[in-house]
């Protein structure tokens, strides 16, 4: 551990987000502080709204967690909650994610912050694809004020160049990492998880990991298992569907499975901690959003060598090579979602050889190390002294 004087000497990166909770954005902040070189910068995360015990997996010290404490609607008065934190912080770089927090940008700005980068992780229900006349132009008044963008996935640096504006040598892609270690296949008989029944002898686990919110679109899936074993004939006595993860949605998805009779082969447990040991349970991953960044539960499936049925959105074609590692379906598909779960559970042989393709793929280009690098490389261009002509 690096002396406290070392310690306190670094430059302090502000990361601004809406709230600290379970969330893929939210997941990569807490992997790129705990992967970062310590000792090279310190990190202070500053959230709109407020924070949960999730920052309890912040594995650095002296991590100051702040709320600004934003009500919902227009909170004129955050703007000066947040204006304040910022001339007390006094940091080197400020890091902004997403529409939520791109207008702390200004606030840095008058703050006297010099370093200034923003991130974009993924599209809101409210702005699929990037077309809102109100949200475009909100981020090209401020794209002056930014130093440089970082965008998740290929499908939002091109927006970002084509629509926002910003100049290609300012803005750069980097996907997201997950631990291998943590995240990694079954090797042996599946853990029992779930309550008692849940795993029968011989289940057959369609699972999916996320955020119950709209864009994630999870009505899709029940409907997906519903057609599985109405329309497809899959034997009810061994299919059995799992989603992790809480949200508005949860109870809608609850009740759909009710109406149709299925609610004793599904379990929607909400937010878990456990999600390593939820993955190794289950013989297909599925993602049916209607927007995506990079998705990390995506990474973390292919990295437990999971055969991976996803929407073909956002970033989700970058990770998921149809044919190859996974099948990708068209957004608000249930009967396609169903067919391409049904093609791995009649060929077992299949989703073998995706589940493996895909773990080598993580090992070889989705490494955290990679990803801290990366992002370590923009604070460090930055942060460095002009150069000047001789």
């Amino acid at each position: 551990m690096l002396p406290d004087t070392e310690m306190a000497a670094a430059p302090l990166i502000v990361h601004l987000i809406h709230r600290l909770d379970v969330g893929g954005l939210e997941n990569g902040l807490i992997n790129l502080i705990n992967h970062l070189p310590p000792g090279r910068y310190r990190h202070a995360i500053v959230c709109l709204r407020d924070y949960t015990d999730y920052h309890l997996r912040i594995e650095r010290p002296g991590v100051e967690i702040i709320s600004i404490n934003k009500r919902d609607g227009k909170d004129w008065g955050h703007y000066l909650r947040l204006f304040q934190t910022l001339k007390r912080l006094r940091p080197l770089l400020i890091h902004t994610r997403n529409l939520s927090g791109i207008e702390g940008q200004l606030l840095a700005a008058c703050a006297g912050v010099r370093l200034r980068v923003h991130g974009e992780h993924g599209r809101d229900i409210d702005d699929l694809h990037g077309l809102s006349l109100k949200y475009r132009c909100l981020r090209k008044l401020l794209r002056p004020l930014i130093g440089h963008f970082i965008a998740v996935s290929k499908d939002l640096e091109a927006w970002l160049i084509g629509t926002i504006g910003a100049r290609p040598q300012h803005v750069t892609h980097i996907g997201n990492g997950v631990d291998s270690l943590q995240f990694h296949p079954r090797l042996g008989p599946t853990a029992a998880v779930g309550p008692a029944g849940f795993l029968c002898e011989d289940a057959y686990v369609i699972g999916s990991v996320g955020r119950m919110a709209e864009v994630k679109d999870h009505l899709s899936l029940v409907q997906a298992f519903i057609l599985l074993i109405a329309e497809h004939a899959l034997p009810r006595n061994r299919l059995r569907l799992l989603i992790a993860g809480d949200g508005p949605c949860r109870q809608a998805c609850l009740d759909l499975l009710r109406q149709a009779g299925m609610e004793e082969l599904a379990w929607l447990p909400g937010t878990r901690d456990d999600i390593p040991q939820l993955m190794r349970a289950m013989d297909v991953f599925v993602l049916p959003s209607l927007a995506e960044g990079t998705s990390n539960t995506i990474l973390e499936a292919m990295a437990s060598g999971l055969p991976v049925v996803a929407t073909a959105v956002g970033g989700n074609p970058d990770l998921v090579h149809s044919g190859w590692t996974g099948t990708l379906v068209p957004p608000r598909s249930p009967a396609m979602l169903a067919d391409a779960i049904n093609d791995y559970y009649r060929l077992p042989a299949l989703a073998a050889s995706h589940g493996q393709r895909g773990r080598r793929r993580v090992l070889a280009e989705y490494s955290l190390i990679a990803m801290a690098d990366a992002y370590l490389a923009v604070y460090d261009s930055l942060a460095a002294p002009p150069q000047r002509d001789r």
